[in-house]
């Protein structure tokens, strides 16, 4: 039975570089090591890019979406491979198939469900999905590979 964990700011932050404004995630849930994740993005009208890319009508930008799925699949990998703390690093290989669905607004939470589709080593390859409130806004499949170069490890 693999064990289930929550990653609060600080353990996010202990995994991923990421600050404020481009940490858009708030926490992650019902962690699975090497399985699963469930993080959560509270959306808010304060957030830079909502103020100015239409103004009057505030939508999360696809990209910030796709991004947000990715900062919730690092923490998953993070967890897994116990990289709290270590300096890793983990980027962009590549996104397939992304479809966007519906739009996010300010007073959404998101839910970025990632599963690990292949893990391990350096390059894992993750099934993503955000929704809110069950409605699908976006879905693509995300390959990245984590660099331990830089690890304290």
């Amino acid at each position: 039975m693999t064990e289930t964990t929550t990653a609060d700011l600080d353990l996010i932050q202990a995994i991923i570089p990421h600050r404020y404004p481009f940490l858009l995630i708030d926490r992650v849930d019902d962690i699975e090591a090497g399985k699963s994740a469930t993080g959560i993005k509270n959306v808010t009208m304060t957030e830079p890019h909502l103020q100015c890319q239409f103004p009057g009508f505030p939508i999360m930008p696809g990209v910030l979406i796709i991004e947000a799925l990715a900062q919730t699949a690092a923490v998953l990998a993070g967890v897994t491979e116990d990289l709290a703390g270590k300096n890793a690093l983990v980027y962009f290989m590549s996104i397939d198939g992304a479809k966007f669905r519906r739009k996010v607004v300010p007073g959404d939470v998101l839910k970025l469900h990632v599963e690990v589709k292949r893990g391990g080593g350096r390059v894992w390859k993750f099934a993503c999905k955000a929704q809110v409130d069950g409605e699908m806004a976006c879905e693509c499949d995300i390959t990245a590979m984590m660099d331990l170069s830089k690890s304290t490890a």
